[in-house]
């Protein structure tokens, strides 16, 4: 059964955790959210440390890593501020699954309700307003499993690109299907991830959009991966730099 989240007062301050992928992969989209969490009158702190949220070995049965993993993390952010998290899935994972993890301990239960997916941080608690300073712009997007079932933050996603006056969001065919990423699921059956990818990545060009934006990097991999492949000039980007751009923050 859903329970309703109550939310929280704006805060001053917030933690961002920016993710493993946005670091690897993406810094900019890191740089861009604490650009957008800084005009909502926000201090951003990133701490150093910061790792692999414990996903990937929770998936694949490995409790006893993602422990480890889990403990480390909650370790770095002492202060009572809010955990901002870059991404719908590992958003899941420290939302939901530490207190899976750690069963009955309230320490972990109170870092988890600190934990807040990105759009869902904005819209939820800063009910931010954008105001869209760019050009007229279609554009599809594609939301992970976890993020779209667990955290329910396509809607909050939607809402920010709703309030663009200018950027028409496009549905694609297999909106709410996955991409074929799934953490270790796209190493142990990779068959069926392609066939996945396939899926999405022809409903996406289909779709017609210029532009792709996700708020998980992790599926951004994938996708964008798989565009390649097939010779596609389309490449999907962060929904962080999409939304600091079109408010006219952006980096480019």
């Amino acid at each position: 059964m859903d329970v309703i989240r109550v939310y929280p007062a704006k805060p001053a301050h917030v933690y961002l955790y920016a993710t493993c992928l946005v670091d690897l992969f993406d810094p900019q989209a890191g740089l861009d959210a604490i650009g957008l969490l800084e005009r909502q009158g926000l201090a951003v702190t990133v701490v150093t440390g910061q790792t692999c949220c414990g996903q990937p070995a929770y998936s694949a049965g490995y409790n006893d890593e993602a422990r480890a993993v889990a403990q480390s993390q909650m370790a770095l952010f002492p202060e009572p501020w809010p955990v901002v998290v870059l991404s719908g899935s590992c958003g899941g994972m420290m939302h939901h699954h530490y207190r899976r993890l750690f069963a009955g301990d309230a320490a972990v239960a109170a870092f988890c309700e600190r934990v807040f997916e990105f759009t869902e941080f904005l819209v939820q608690v800063c009910r931010a307003k954008l105001d869209d300073k760019g050009e007229p712009r279609q554009v599809t997007m594609h939301t992970s499993c976890a993020a779209r079932r667990e955290m329910k933050v396509h809607v909050t996603a939607s809402q920010l690109l709703g309030q663009l006056a200018q950027v028409e969001l496009v549905k694609h065919g297999y909106q709410e299907e996955c991409c074929g990423f799934g953490g270790t699921f796209a190493v142990r059956h990779p068959q069926i991830s392609q066939a996945m990818v396939e899926d999405k990545t022809r409903h996406i060009v289909n779709s017609g959009a210029p532009e792709l934006v996700s708020a998980d990097w992790g599926c951004l991999l994938n996708i964008n991966g798989a565009l390649e492949y097939q010779g596609e000039r389309l490449q999907g980007r962060h929904l962080a730099s999409f939304l600091l751009e079109r408010v006219g923050g952006g980096h480019g």
